[in-house]
């Protein structure tokens, strides 16, 4: 019987949470090492970054791009770094946003070590662009208003009825007074641009150009970045563009449409192992409803603990347990 497909599965802007992942800092090495690695090469940057990511909630510096964008970045490549350590290397990846860099460089598309060099372009791109907000809405894109407002677009759908939407904040404000008084349920989302839109067209031509002096490459055989921008694998040609990941930013994030082709193509054949690797299990909640999923023939495994366990020494737990289970069904199949 041939085993289950590995899909790591890694957040955007959004899904930063308080302390994310912190419960593995100082207990798995394959962790802590390339965060040490990242923070190191920022000098007194990292440092400050480091004090934004292990302070409690509440914590506001959370809502900058300047702080959420490089621990995610961080965050996830190093939580790819300790599941490829414990269990071997995913085969698939998928990353949200920001997510989706982490994993070029969890494939060797950009070098490990840059992943602290890659966060400061990064925000050097970011810098007096873009700035607006992101609005979730419980809605599919077509249940929603035609007209959404001056330079506001959609820039993510996250789930069957999970749309974003991105533009400039008094646009926004706007449309979400709108909505609310149409009936539908809104949430504003910790960011201060208006990521995925065109108002971010600038910040994506000058985070392209920056990437190019990184000398992007193609994936490693055998590994496999599936991209929220085309639905599909990252060709070798796509991969060593810079402006195919600088671009990244103006354009919109497919991530429930790539999901749900890939449970759609492997769900049964042979099955995924869906690893959650958000805070808050955004990244597996529309997957939960794939029927793939609810039949049992893949299934969704967290890597760290959520509510208010996250962040503690629970995160080390529940990723403990995700190591043990992909051993158990890999020990399964392969006697099968």
């Amino acid at each position: 019987m041939e085993h289950r497909r590995s899909v790591l599965l890694l957040p955007g802007q959004g899904a930063q949470r308080e302390r994310m992942a912190a419960g593995l800092y100082g207990v798995e090495e394959e962790f802590t090492a390339p965060m040490e690695e990242f923070f190191g090469r920022l000098g007194a940057a990292g440092a400050r970054l480091r004090s934004a990511w292990l302070r409690p909630a509440p914590n506001g510096e959370l809502d900058e791009s300047a702080v959420a964008q490089p621990l995610l970045l961080a965050v996830g490549h190093a939580l790819g770094r300790a599941v490829g350590a414990a269990t071997g290397p995913p085969g698939l990846l998928l990353g949200h946003s920001v997510g989706e860099l982490a994993a070029a460089c969890l494939v060797g598309v950009f070098d490990p070590a840059d992943v602290g060099a890659l966060a400061a372009a990064r925000s050097r791109a970011l810098e007096d662009s873009g700035h607006g907000g992101m609005l979730a809405v419980a809605a599919p894109e077509g249940e929603l208003p035609e007209d959404l407002g001056p330079r506001v677009a959609v820039a993510a759908l996250n789930g069957p009825r999970q749309t974003v939407l991105a533009g400039p904040a008094m646009a926004l404000a706007a449309l979400e007074r709108r909505l609310r008084d149409g009936g539908f349920l809104v949430r504003a989302l910790r960011s201060g641009h208006a990521f995925h839109s065109p108002v971010m067209a600038g910040a994506a031509l000058r985070f392209g150009a920056a990437l190019a002096e990184f000398g992007p490459r193609a994936p490693r055989p055998g590994s496999t970045v599936v991209s929220t921008r085309t639905g599909v694998a990252v060709t070798s040609e796509q991969a060593r563009d810079p402006h195919f990941w600088g671009g990244q930013l103006a354009a919109p994030v497919r991530y429930w449409p790539a999901l749900r082709a890939l449970l759609d193509t492997w769900g049964r054949r042979p099955g995924l192992v869906l690893l959650d690797g958000s805070a808050d299990r955004s990244l597996s909640a529309p997957a939960r409803h794939h029927p793939a999923v609810r039949d049992g023939a893949s299934e969704v495994v967290p890597l760290l603990a959520a509510g208010r366990d996250a962040g503690g020494p629970a995160d080390a737990t529940v990723f403990a347990e995700a190591v043990h289970r992909l051993g158990d069904q890999r020990d399964h199949t392969a006697v099968s």
